[in-house]
């Protein structure tokens, strides 16, 4: 299973992160595909991923909106391609709209069974065993408009992820509370930073910060 963790940050900042990402394909003609939270401004969004990876030399590309109908030739594409990479954006949305189209089982199937899974913020929270991370702290969370009351997610690992952290005392009062009621640990990253999970190992690319039972610890410098 390949898991790759995206917090944000510019094109220039996650270029290792690319670099490592993209090692780990087998095809050296790859099929990316771009699944977007939504399909509002999502074709934008897939100008700038067809336009980022071509850079990379990168020529086959396939846009995905999960929030409005897709035939079963295409969905058939999609979870034949080479990778996957997953927007960002509301995570309730993302994650209601994935279970209600039948999708999110679809995912986790296709990372357990080799395919390279990449995510963005929202994206990559959706890898992790629940969506808490979306819903605090209350000065920078995502809005619930869903009503959603489950926020189990893919469980590909056991560690929550959260994305867009700053290395500030506001953010870390909350991250320390939060994780003295989860049994797994908190991994925070800024933007330009990311995650990837082999079979082999965990890496972190750029800075990553642990919040486990209280203590905060500095896990990649």
């Amino acid at each position: 299973m390949n898991l790759v963790f995206y917090s944000g940050g510019s094109e220039e900042e996650n270029i290792e992160l690319d670099e490592e990402c993209l090692s780990l394909l087998e095809n050296n003609n790859p099929t990316l595909v771009f699944i977007p939270c939504s399909s509002y401004d999502g074709d934008y969004e897939f100008r700038d991923f067809v336009r980022h990876y071509q850079r990379f030399g990168i020529s086959r590309f396939l846009y995905f909106p999960i929030d409005v109908p897709q035939d079963n030739v295409l969905l058939k594409e999609v979870f034949q391609s080479d990778l996957i990479h997953l927007g960002g954006g509301n995570t309730y949305y993302f994650l209601n709209t994935l279970r209600k189209r039948g999708y999110l089982s679809f995912l986790r199937e296709y990372a357990l069974e080799g395919g390279l899974l990449s995510g963005l913020s929202a994206g990559g929270i959706l890898m992790t065993p629940n969506i808490n991370t979306a819903g605090y702290p209350d000065f920078d969370k995502d809005d619930n408009e869903e009503d959603l009351t489950n926020f189990k997610a893919m469980n590909l690992v056991k560690f929550e992820f959260f994305p867009h952290y700053k290395n500030s005392v506001r953010y870390d009062r909350e991250l320390r509370k939060q994780s003295l009621i989860t049994k797994n640990p908190i991994y925070a990253l800024p933007d330009g930073a990311g995650i990837i999970k082999t079979p082999r190992a965990l890496q972190f690319i750029g800075k990553a910060w642990c919040f486990h039972q209280g203590l905060k610890t500095l896990i990649n410098s």
